[in-house]
Formats: structure tokens, sequence, C-alpha cells
């Protein structure tokens, strides 16, 4: 099987600009592409690991990757699928941001400077934050119709609460990064989620117009359950990558109790699980999905957060207590995580306790216990979920 016959198999590929080409590029290991990251968060998501694990594949098959920050973008904020506009970050929080994404990216990609097709780690901001704003409207103004862009899906989910025009820029700048990167890179291929269609449209017809050369872009599925909704969010938050933000406990234990209807889907498009396996898994049903679930939080657990903290995900002691409410320091020291209240006061302070992945702050919190349990960390690896039972 191809890499391209692959990506489809595992459900991967939503659509394609020119797929004999595509498949041709990638299966030959030909392919200098790339992928946007925008860090409007000090970590990446679950929802990312679909793009890391694909760009992961056509490394692996000779492709090179590049991964994009958005140093300029994030300045103006995407607006795809969003009803709001974002949050306006500063640049230094923006450059913070994106330093810690690239820690997280390494754990798919390999950045390993002597490979020939090593991952490369570029920053939009380079070209963007520097533009003069009547330069880059003289050499790319022309190439964009108001009409077609108004008429992208991207833009049209904001349209009713009022898209401004700083949003509206967001296309001509991702399709900017698109040529900018073919001129710099020879990138031929864009990769984004299927939200992003519209814009990696714009910048192959901008490259074409500018150019007149041809670029690619492929959108593959956005991780959704089978209703249909965004997936990787846990008790309303997001799945961090950062187990300061998500403890691994908390990741493996989401992705060990997906739905039945998921775990099948899941396993193809964020594992490296080989498919004739996952197909046998998919003949499976009752007691036996639950092989199929654990499976599938080890593989991405261990990717990650490394295999230890993937074993460690079946391992978290459960504690019963006989009383529903405690003080924070008083639970720490029944569970042996400090030795006395004033050691856990000592860790409260220095940041190191989390509830639920919260950090607690107050040393005089009082914890309320129920029969599901309270999730109680100390740094990373000290775990034991809390229960009440009378």
């Amino acid at each position: 099987m191809t890499l391209y016959d692959e990506l489809k198999a595992r459900g991967l590929v939503a659509q394609v600009t020119d797929e004999r080409e595509i498949a041709d590029l990638i299966n030959g290991g030909k392919a200098t592409f790339y992928t946007g990251f925008d860090p409007t968060a000090d970590s990446l998501t679950a929802g990312h690991s679909v793009a890391l694990v694909t760009m992961s594949r056509l490394q692996r098959a000779g492709n090179t990757p590049l991964a994009l920050i958005g140093g300029g973008t994030t300045m103006v904020g995407d607006p795809s699928g969003r009803t709001d506009m974002r949050k306006m970050l500063t640049q230094e929080q923006i450059a913070e941001n994106g330093e810690r994404f690239k820690t997280q990216m390494s754990l798919f990609l390999d950045f390993t400077s002597g490979a020939a097709n090593a991952a490369r780690l570029v920053n939009n901001a380079d070209w963007l934050l520097s533009a003069n704003y009547i330069e880059l409207l003289r050499e790319v103004g022309h190439c964009f119709s108001v009409n077609r862009m108004l008429d992208a899906e991207c833009y049209k989910s904001r349209m009713k609460e009022g898209l401004t025009f700083l949003e509206f820029n967001y296309m001509i700048m991702q399709s900017y990064d698109f040529y900018k990167l073919y001129q710099n890179y020879d990138c031929v291929l864009q990769l984004g989620g299927d939200d992003q269609w519209s814009n990696i449209l714009a910048g192959t017809d901008l490259i074409r117009r500018k150019l007149a050369k041809n670029a690619y872009g492929l959108t593959f599925t956005l991780l959704q359950d089978s209703h249909g909704v965004k997936m990787g969010k846990t008790a309303g938050n997001a799945l961090w990558l950062d187990p300061a933000r998500t403890s691994p406990y908390e990741f493996y234990q989401y992705w060990r109790d997906v739905e039945d209807a998921d775990v099948i889907k899941c396993l193809k498009m964020l594992t490296f699980v080989p498919l004739d396996e996952i197909n046998e898994m998919a003949t499976w049903s009752g007691e036996q999905l639950n092989v199929a679930k654990t499976r599938l939080a080890r593989e991405i657990t261990a990717l990650v957060h490394g295999k230890d903290a993937a074993e460690l995900g079946t391992e978290i002691p459960t504690i019963t207590f006989d009383t529903a409410e405690l003080s924070i320091t008083d639970l720490l020291v029944k569970v042996g995580f400090c030795t006395s209240k004033g050691d856990a006061r000592r860790n409260i302070e220095q940041g190191g306790v989390f509830l639920n992945a919260s950090a607690v702050s107050d040393v005089n919190q009082v914890v309320t216990l129920d029969s599901s349990g309270v999730m109680l960390r100390k740094g990373k690896k000290k775990f034991a979920k809390c229960v009440y039972s009378v």
C-alpha cells in the first residue's frame, strides 16, 4: 500500500487539489510540505495530533516537513471556525508560545540537522512583521477577489457576528506564507485541517498567478466524535499536550474512555498501529473493545508523553475515604505525598499540587470527594484517585 493510499484508508484525507500529483509527490518522498500552527496558547492540544501524526507519516516516507509557527498571523487571528474574535496577544507572548510548540512537535517530527529530510521550524514573523503594507498590497493585492473571499467558508461563520477587517486579512497572510515558503524552500504542498481549505486554495492560486508554478493542498479530516463534536476536550477544557496542563494520567484516561463508535477511527488517525491489526479490532464488540481502547490510550500517550507515562496510565492508585470533605493538606498527607501539613503547604505554595489538572493555590482549600473520584497530583509523577465511599 502506498503512503497516499494508507492516508485514505485511515480516513485522513478530506480534500485535495490534485490527487494524482499529490500521490506521486508524497509516495516518492519528493515533497517539501508545510503545516501552520498559530501559537494562540502556550501548548498544543490533542486536536493538533492529527496534523502532527500525518506530518510524521510523510516524513518517515522521505518527505521534508516545514513546521510553520504563526508569529505573524497570530497577531491577526484566524477566523476559521470561530463565532468570536480571538484574544489579541503580545509579540512576546506569541514568541514564548512558539518556543514551547517546538518542544512538543519534536515528539512527532525529527528536527535532527544531520537528517536529509530533517524537519525545519520556520516563523512567518520573519517576513510578515517587517512587511511594508503598501508594497505588500502592490505585490499580491490584485491576485485576490473580494467576492471570492467573502464566499469562503472560513469567513461565513463570522459574517453574522461581524467579520473585522483585521481578520479579513488572514487569508491573504496565509496565502503569502505559502508563496514565501515556495520561493525560499521549494515547498510545494500545504497540509491543514479541513477548515483551512479556502485558505489553502487561495495560496495555491497566488503561487500560480505570481510564479506560474503549480502548488498543491491537502486537508485532513478534523478530529470529531461520532456525534460530529470536536474531540480533545475533557470536562470542558482542552486536552493539552503539555503535561503541566493535562497530566499524562488524564490524557491516557481520555483516550481509554472514548465511545465504542470512535475507538477504531482514533486508532486509524492518531496511531501507527498497522491497518490490518486495526481492521481486526473493528470486528470486535462488547468487552473486547476495551482492549482496543487500552491500545489506543497507550499508543497516543506514548507518542506524546513517552512509554513510561503510557504504562503509568494503568497504574494510578485509587484511595478510598470514609469522609466526603478533607483539607488539601490532610489529603496530601493521607495519600502519602507529603510527610506533614507543613510539607504539604510548601508544595502548594511552590505550585506543585493539582486537583483534576488545576493547580491548587489555597493552602486552606477544602476538597469535596464523591464516588466518581478526584484526581490528585503532586509534581509530574505522583498521582492518586481519591474516592469517597460510605
